[in-house]
């Protein structure tokens, strides 16, 4: 059974604020300063740090949360397996997906791996970058698949593919002068996805390596929906940078264009992400190699 010194750990490792943790665990502040206080003297520590007035994980600390962690993953699934073969029930698998990965590469091979094991209940959950990685250190998921940067020393990530990263207009717009690179657009307006999307991200660090940012752009456009902006752009209200699975079917219509940009390529990978240290490592990798099999029964990823 895990120690609730250590769901009290990991839920101020992920607020960084000792009343928010108290709030979210129904118990009082100085009972989490105590727990956490007992947690240092186990191992000896100082596991948080103030500095001008901000919690921090040390050194220590982030080595811990990063064992803790895997721990407490670990004794969820085991809970969960345990509870499902108690009942009779089917194996429980959450799967956590940003909105591209999951709408657009990786449903229908898993559509098809989860055809061939009925023993298995899926729950899939999606959000952003940022909100798929909270859902892992949160233990909400047990995986997740994401076309975003994340921190290579906190996960494991495998590449399940690498998607062409595109711009695109509508299938009526006209260009004063045929773009070549990237700086032939900053004269259109952009339609971006909100902060702590996985394409977003992409798009700044594309821009970034070019010494530019999206302030660059004649205009800019917030937009949280994939959907809206396959729309917006449809009708001539901007460009956007997308990933090209996600405007196939746009593309062979009409509706929408790709902008070819021979001097400005740009890719990303989609990645299998998962905590450090879990006992069930063998059975991730599994679930990893079913998926990449799964793709040559469906679209074939570039």
């Amino acid at each position: 059974m895990l120690d609730f010194r250590v769901k009290t750990f990991l839920t101020v490792c992920r607020t960084l604020n000792y009343t928010r943790a108290a709030e979210e665990l129904a118990l009082t502040q100085p009972a989490v300063t105590q727990q956490i206080a007992s947690l240092e003297r186990t191992y000896g520590v100082k596991l948080f740090s103030y500095h001008h007035r901000k919690l921090s994980l040390t050194t220590e600390g982030r080595i811990a949360y990063q064992g803790l962690s895997a721990i407490a993953h670990d004794d969820e699934v085991l809970r969960n397996k345990i509870s499902a073969s108690s009942r009779g029930s089917a194996i429980p698998l959450r799967i956590g997906m940003t909105l591209t990965a999951g709408e657009y590469l990786v449903a229908a091979p898993l559509a098809r791996y989860l055809r061939e094991h009925p023993e298995i209940a899926v729950t899939v959950k999606s959000g952003g970058t940022r909100a798929v990685l909270d859902m892992l250190d949160a233990n909400e998921v047990d995986c997740a698949f994401m076309e975003g940067f994340f921190d290579k020393s906190s996960y494991i990530g495998k590449n399940l593919c690498t998607e062409r990263f595109v711009a695109i207009c509508s299938g009526n717009h006209h260009f004063a002068q045929k773009p070549r690179r990237l700086e032939d657009l900053l004269g259109e307006t952009l339609i971006l996805r909100e902060p702590g999307s996985g394409s977003r991200e992409v798009l700044t660090h594309a821009l970034a390596a070019r010494n530019l940012t999206t302030e660059a752009f004649a205009a800019t456009c917030t937009v949280e929906s994939l959907d809206i902006i396959k729309i917006f752009v449809t009708e001539d209200l901007g460009i956007s940078f997308v990933y090209e699975a996600a405007v196939e079917q746009e593309c062979q219509e009409g509706s929408l264009r790709i902008i070819d940009l021979p001097e400005t390529s740009m890719s990303h990978d989609i990645c299998f992400v998962r905590l450090k240290g879990s006992l069930h490592e063998e059975e991730m990798e599994e679930l990893f190699s079913a998926i990449s099999a799964q793709q040559g029964s469906g679209r074939k990823f570039s």
